[in-house]
């Protein structure tokens, strides 16, 4: 007996051991495993459960236009919050903060008697504000850096380049298309918990994770855009209308060197604009072009071999009957060539052209030169226009002199870019490369060709015949550059009245579309005047505007003049005997022709001379006043003087010789 109870006492000593054994080994396995296998995932949920975390505003990466000009840029900005356990005198604290935040006491007391470890009063203070109130050394008061988008050039280029909201994602424009590229890793800051979970106090401001977005390059040039941005708005003044929009566009490649809206905005406060003001519409808005489209019209009926430029058409003295229909020419002609039809822009012969083609041939060039599909510009909200499918009767007459079709700016000036180049249509873009947050190239963007949409003999042929546009008795002489070949069409359309979906009898929109020079073709350009009063005609309205452009480009980009005209001769002769304002408007493209209102009155004259067009141009930029610009090298002669102030009544130009 005795021998069997010491055996089951050694059985039980032995089992409970190895139970205890077994739980040692697996205490020993689970610490093993916590502490080794798991210590960094258990710190990371230890952190989270001890830390709040605080998200500041990331950086977003560099606007910048082709020459390196910075166009949006983040800056670092400080941004003020409490730790409203820590502050003992709530409405003290609140009664010396409210007239340096500028913010109501009332607002701030609230802020200040939650019951919280944090809470933001104010973000992205002026440095001036942010240093008074550090020096106050005020208890539970304190900074974090954050980064706050600024526009250094305010509303130049605004549409293109966009803006961004308060988080800040991008809004409109290249910040809103590019914007994972360009917006940057978000920072935060990192608050304290106690045991129960419970905001105890902010650690000294410790920032993780925080990194800049890429730069953007774009093909923009701000000096073109300065230049195209003034004359559009000169031209819309002059016409009282209700905005307009410009375009220029390298006419090889496809890359946008300006786009202009006019009104524009100011994206450092685009909160105080209407949604009608912050839109592109050079890529939101389609339009029925007018006469511009009679180019293409007349581009695929001699590409296709239907008509040749010597052809001749009845145009039946203005007054022509088709499918109950009456179509009139604003000028009565009794015959007309095809060239002719292009330069008194004829639409009872561009109907007949276009019966002669017939649908199936002129749809065909239509969709070939673009229309009725994006061009896939990088912006976003771009318009597609329309196209009908199927063109019969009055239709197809209609869409062959531009009525019942509509189109973008970017369109148009992408497939007349394609008659320029020699009928390679290109797609347009403006960004040109990434850059990382050292300045490194990511990623570099090329020409894109589409597709070939006429022959290079067409688009001469057609080249020629726009010549003739700007030439006297065209439709577009006020278009025409001294020393210059200009290709040009003038456009007038009627506008759909938006509440009776019927022609409106009086709103209309003028333009002026072309390229130069015309013998080397550098620069496409459009000109859009919208619900211009008074004469409405494109010719009129938007042609000054597209001289004063290509000018003042082609003189600022270099490109000479190499066609001595009758025209510069007799403005040589004027400017010898006289050189009045009114001379220099009708013979010399300037920049803001003789608006001496909008020039910085009283400013003292700079001394331009031996300057380049673009240090001047430069110089214009910064002081705020427009002045005329005669010819093209250096400037050697000015009025008014060096330091004499600039009067309303007086002439302000410069004028510039080739140098030696």
């Amino acid at each position: 007996m005795r021998d069997d109870r010491e055996k089951w006492a050694r059985i039980r000593i032995i089992t409970i051991g190895s139970i205890f054994g077994l739980m040692f080994l697996g205490v020993v396995a689970r610490s093993f495993y916590l502490q080794i296998l798991q210590h960094e995932t258990l710190v990371k949920k230890a952190d989270k459960q001890h830390q709040h975390k605080v998200d500041l505003t990331p950086a977003r990466g560099s606007i910048l236009d082709r020459n390196g000009t910075t166009l949006a840029e983040s800056i670092h900005m400080d941004s003020c919050y409490a730790e409203p356990r820590r502050i003992k005198d709530v409405d003290g604290t609140a009664a010396v903060l409210a007239p340096i935040l500028g913010v109501p006491k009332a607002e701030l007391v609230a802020k200040l008697s939650v019951n919280k470890s944090f809470t933001w009063l104010e973000r992205w203070l002026a440095p001036e504000v942010a240093t008074r109130v550090k020096n106050m050394k005020l208890p539970g008061i304190g900074f974090a850096p954050e980064s706050k988008r600024f526009y250094p050039n305010m509303e130049i280029a605004a549409h293109v380049v966009g803006f961004t909201g308060r988080d800040p994602n991008g809004l409109e424009g290249i910040e809103l298309k590019y914007d994972s590229t360009i917006l940057g890793n978000t920072g935060y800051m990192i608050t304290e918990r106690d045991a129960l979970g419970r905001n105890i106090s902010v650690m000294n401001t410790v920032i993780k994770d925080s990194s800049p977005g890429k730069s953007i390059v774009l093909t923009l040039d701000k000096t073109i855009q300065f230049i195209t941005e003034k004359e559009l708005a000169k031209a819309v003044a002059d016409s009282n209308a209700k905005g307009g929009m410009a375009l220029v566009m390298e006419s090889d490649t496809g890359k946008i060197l300006a786009m202009a809206n006019y009104p524009t905005f100011n994206p450092n406060a685009y909160s105080r604009y209407s949604l009608n003001q912050l839109r592109n519409h050079v890529v939101t808005d389609s339009f029925e072009p007018g006469s511009t489209f009679k180019v293409f019209t007349i581009a695929a009926a001699i590409d296709a071999g239907v008509i040749n430029p010597t052809d001749v058409y009845n145009c039946e003295n203005g007054v022509y009957r088709v499918a109950g229909r009456t179509i009139h020419d604003d000028h009565p002609h009794s015959r007309l060539t095809v060239s002719e039809v292009i330069k008194y822009s004829s639409n009872i012969a561009s109907a007949k052209i276009g019966f002669k083609m017939g649908e199936g041939t002129l749809s065909s060039y239509l969709r070939n030169f673009g229309f009725g599909a994006r061009t896939g510009i990088d912006l976003p909200g771009e318009s597609s226009g329309s196209v009908k499918k199927h063109l019969y009767g009055i239709d197809l007459a209609t869409i062959s002199f531009g009525q019942g079709v509509s189109l973008s700016t970017i369109q148009l000036a992408s497939a007349l870019s394609s008659i320029a180049n020699g009928g390679n249509l290109m797609r347009p873009y403006l960004v040109e490369q990434i850059l990382d947050d050292n300045g490194k190239l990511v990623q570099r963007f090329e020409p894109q060709l589409v597709r070939r949409v006429i022959s290079p003999d067409t688009a001469q042929k057609v080249t020629r015949m726009m010549e003739t546009v700007t030439v006297d008795g065209g439709t577009g002489t006020k278009a025409a550059l001294e020393g210059y070949r200009v290709a040009g069409k003038t456009g007038t359309a009627q506008k759909v009245d938006q509440v009776t979906h019927a022609y409106s009898p009086s709103k209309r929109i003028g333009s002026f579309v072309g390229f130069v020079p015309s013998d080397k073709p550098k620069l496409t350009i459009v000109v859009i005047i919208d619900e211009p009063q008074g004469i409405k005609y494109g010719g009129i309205v938007a042609a000054p505007a597209f001289r004063g452009i290509a000018q003042n480009s082609l003189a600022y980009l270099k490109i000479q003049p190499n066609q001595p005209t009758v025209a510069s001769a007799k403005a040589a002769a004027a400017k010898a005997a006289a050189v009045t304002p009114a001379r220099l408007l009708e013979d010399e493209d300037t920049l803001d022709n003789d608006d001496q209102e909008s020039a910085a009155l009283g400013e003292a004259m700079p001394n331009f001379k031996g300057m380049s067009i673009r240090r001047v141009l430069q110089v214009m930029e910064k002081r705020g006043i427009n002045i005329r610009l005669i010819g093209s090298g250096r400037a050697v002669e000015q009025s008014p003087s060096p330091g004499q102030r600039i009067r309303g009544t007086g002439e302000v130009w410069i004028k510039f010789t080739p140098s030696a």
